[in-house]
C-alpha cells in the first residue's frame, strides 16, 4: 500500500498524456485519408471512362434467378428505411446515457448524421459525365449503405467494449447484404457503396477524435480490439481483395483488349468481392479505432493513482 501510495498523480506530460495526444492525432489522420479515398473514388470510378465502364459493367452484370437469394437482397433493401435508422439511432443514444458516456452518444448522433448528410449532398452536387454511354443521374455514394454502416459504427462505438466484436461482426455481414444487394438491384454501381463505406469512416474517425480529445488527459491502458473479428476481417478482405483485383482486371481486359473474355456474371462477382473487400477494411480500422485507450478510471473523472484498482474492461 505504501508503494501505491507513493507513486505520483501523472501529469499532462506524463507517457500516458502522450500517448492520448497521439491517439487523437492517428484518429484525426484516418478521418483525413478517409475523406481522400470518397475523393480517389469518385475521380477513377465516375470521371474517367474506364472507370466508368467498369462500374456500370459490375452493376449491369448480376442476374440473380435463385428465389432464396432474391427474397433475401429484397428484404435487406426494404429494411433499411428511415424508421429503422432512427429507431437504431435513438437506441444508440440511450446506450451511452445508461453508461455515463454522454460523449459517446454525442460522437454517435455526430457519426449517423454528418455520414448521411454528407452522402446527400454529394449524391446532389456532384457531377457525373456521361463517359459510358449510359445516361443515368448522379448516385455517388449509396444512401442505403451510408444508413446501413453508420447505424452499425455508431452501436459499435456506445457498447460496452466485451460486445464490439460481436457487434462489428453482425454489423459487417448485414451492411455487405445491402451494399451488395443495392447494385444487384441497379440502384447503385460498386463505386457508389465503397464510397459510401469510406464517408461513414471518415465521420467515425473525426466522431471518436472528439472523444479521445476530450479524455487524452485520462489515464488508461492499451485495449486490444476482439481478436476473432480482427482476424476474420484480415482474412476476408484479403481474399476479396485479390479476387476483386484480378476480377475487375480481367473485366478491363475484357472491356479494352479482348472483347466478351468474361460475362456479365463474372463482372458482378468482382465487383460483389470488391465491395466485400471495402466492408472488411473499413470495419477493421473502425473496430480499431473504437478500441482506443480503455480509461482505467471510472467514466465519469479521474482519481488519483492511489485509488486505482485496475483497467476497465467494457
Amino acid at each position: 500500500m505504501t508503494a501505491l501510495a507513493s507513486r505520483p498523480a501523472p501529469t499532462a506530460e506524463a507517457p500516458g498524456a502522450r500517448r492520448g495526444v497521439s491517439h487523437v492525432l492517428a484518429h484525426a489522420l484516418v478521418g483525413v485519408l478517409a475523406a481522400l479515398g470518397v475523393a480517389a473514388v469518385y475521380y477513377a470510378c465516375v470521371r474517367t471512362p474506364l472507370g466508368q465502364t467498369i462500374d456500370t459493367l459490375v452493376m449491369r452484370g448480376a442476374d440473380v434467378q435463385h428465389p432464396r437469394v432474391v427474397q433475401v437482397l429484397d428484404r435487406a433493401l426494404n429494411g433499411t428505411t428511415l424508421v429503422s435508422l432512427v429507431a437504431v439511432c435513438l437506441a444508440a443514444a440511450a446506450i451511452g446515457v445508461v453508461r455515463r458516456r454522454a460523449d459517446l452518444a454525442f460522437a454517435a448522433a455526430v457519426l449517423v448524421l454528418g455520414a448521411n448528410a454528407s452522402t446527400r449532398l454529394l449524391k446532389t452536387y456532384l457531377a457525373r459525365p456521361e463517359l459510358d454511354g449510359y445516361p443515368a443521374p448522379n448516385s455517388f455514394p449509396s444512401g442505403h449503405t451510408t444508413a446501413a454502416a453508420s447505424v452499425a459504427f455508431a452501436l459499435i462505438l456506445v457498447l460496452p467494449f466485451a460486445v464490439r466484436g460481436t457487434v462489428a461482426l453482425i454489423g459487417a455481414a448485414y451492411v455487405t447484404i445491402i451494399a451488395v444487394a443495392t447494385v444487384w438491384a441497379e440502384w447503385h454501381r460498386p463505386s457508389d457503396t465503397v464510397a459510401a463505406l469510406l464517408v461513414v469512416l471518415a465521420w467515425s474517425a473525426l466522431a471518436s477524435t472528439i472523444v479521445r480529445a476530450r479524455r487524452v488527459r485520462i489515464t488508461g491502458v492499451t485495449a486490444r480490439p476482439n481478436r476473432l473479428a480482427m482476424l476474420l476481417f484480415t482474412v476476408i478482405g484479403a481474399i476479396s481483395s485479390v479476387a476483386a483485383l484480378l476480377g475487375l482486371g480481367a473485366v478491363a481486359l475484357s472491356e479494352r483488349v479482348v472483347p466478351d473474355l468474361v460475362s456479365g456474371r463474372f463482372a458482378f462477382a468482382a465487383g460483389t468481392a470488391a465491395v466485400t473487400a471495402a466492408v472488411a477494411g473499413t470495419f477493421a480500422v473502425w473496430v480499431r479505432l473504437a478500441a482506443g485507450d480503455q480509461p482505467s478510471t471510472p467514466d465519469s473523472a479521474p482519481v488519483p493513482a492511489s485509488a486505482q484498482s485496475g483497467p476497465r474492461t467494457d
